[in-house]
């Protein structure tokens, strides 16, 4: 069966400085979604936002924008905006873990108020012609929210949910919930997508045997991890390219070059990058002296003399 890899959006890492890179390096990704708007109350979208989803900073590119909220309006100011920028497709967090976040009621903080989710719905589909899509987890509290939430979802016309088989309280914490997930795909008729904690060819692989009918995948923290992910799973094959550390090193210097472009002070560079190798250092021998490596580089000459060590390693 034919499928569909897509990036799972990440608040802070999959921009579109990300996005074109691990295209242009790696590729294997058919559809980006782009992290969250939020706009807390005001109607106003930001400027990080809007430079994120400009067209001409998504070349070549499929993306789909997403928005975090509990209210109908914000929903619709959203919507309009993106329709604007010429996207046809907005995608409904209902998935974020993070406290800051659920305790304002949104995100994977949402799905236990299915009234709210109802109200929403009804309003946006009947103000705006966007495509809706969802990201969602199984619950926050429990893995049978969602369960409640389901069946009023197929009153509308939802292009697909997205599910990451956790449930909030979880964050990234312990295992996935296969057979949760399994029970949504036997309560609903909505098209389903998986996302959850595929880090490898062979475990893409026990995802498909385990869901048959689940032809849409999506990676999140393993496409950060390891950017050749994507592309080795197209081509079958848990081997990673002869030049795999030239692509990485070229990779690294476009998204080095883009940040160090965009913020102010070596400070907020290093924080940037710093965070983002927690996740590379994984496709390295060892992953633990690697990222200590990197976090002790406290001055952007320490930090480019580290990587310049690192990649020569190997």
């Amino acid at each position: 069966m034919s499928y569909t890899l897509l990036s799972s959006p990440l608040q802070g890492f999959t921009d579109y400085r990300f996005r074109n890179a691990q295209n242009k390096y790696f590729g294997g990704i058919d559809t980006f979604y782009s992290p969250y708007i939020r706009l807390n109350g005001k109607l106003v979208v930001k400027s990080s936002y809007q430079r994120d989803l400009l067209p001409e900073n998504n070349e070549g590119l499929e993306v789909i924008p997403q928005i975090i909220t509990n209210d109908a309006d914000e929903f619709l100011f959203v919507s309009k905006y993106v329709q604007e920028l010429g996207y046809k497709e907005l995608n409904w967090n209902l998935g974020c873990p993070y406290p800051m976040v659920t305790k304002s009621g949104m995100g994977s903080g949402l799905i236990c108020q299915t009234e709210k989710i109802n109200s929403i719905l009804e309003k946006v589909h009947a103000e705006s012609d966007i495509i809706v899509s969802m990201k969602m987890r199984l619950g926050y509290d429990n893995a049978e929210e969602i369960l409640d939430v389901l069946p009023l979802l197929e009153k509308y016309p939802i292009k697909n949910i997205a599910i990451h088989a956790r449930i909030g309280k979880q964050l990234y914490n312990g295992g996935v919930n296969l057979d949760g997930f399994q029970q949504c795909v036997d309560n609903t008729k909505l098209k389903l997508y998986y996302n959850g904690d595929i880090t490898s060819v062979a475990q893409f692989h026990k995802m498909q045997e385990r869901f048959p009918t689940i032809d849409h995948w999506m990676i999140g923290r393993g496409l950060i991890a390891d950017p050749f992910l994507p592309s080795m799973i197209k081509n079958n094959s848990s081997e990673y390219p002869s030049n795999k550390m030239e692509l990485f090193s070229d990779f690294h210097d476009t998204l080095y070059a883009g940040y160090s472009e965009s913020l102010s002070g070596a400070t907020h560079i290093l924080l940037k990058m710093h965070h983002l190798w927690e996740y590379f250092s994984v496709i390295f021998s060892n992953p633990h002296k690697i990222h200590k490596k990197i976090k002790k580089a406290k001055s952007i000459r320490n930090y480019e003399q580290a990587v310049r060590e690192i990649i020569k390693e190997g």
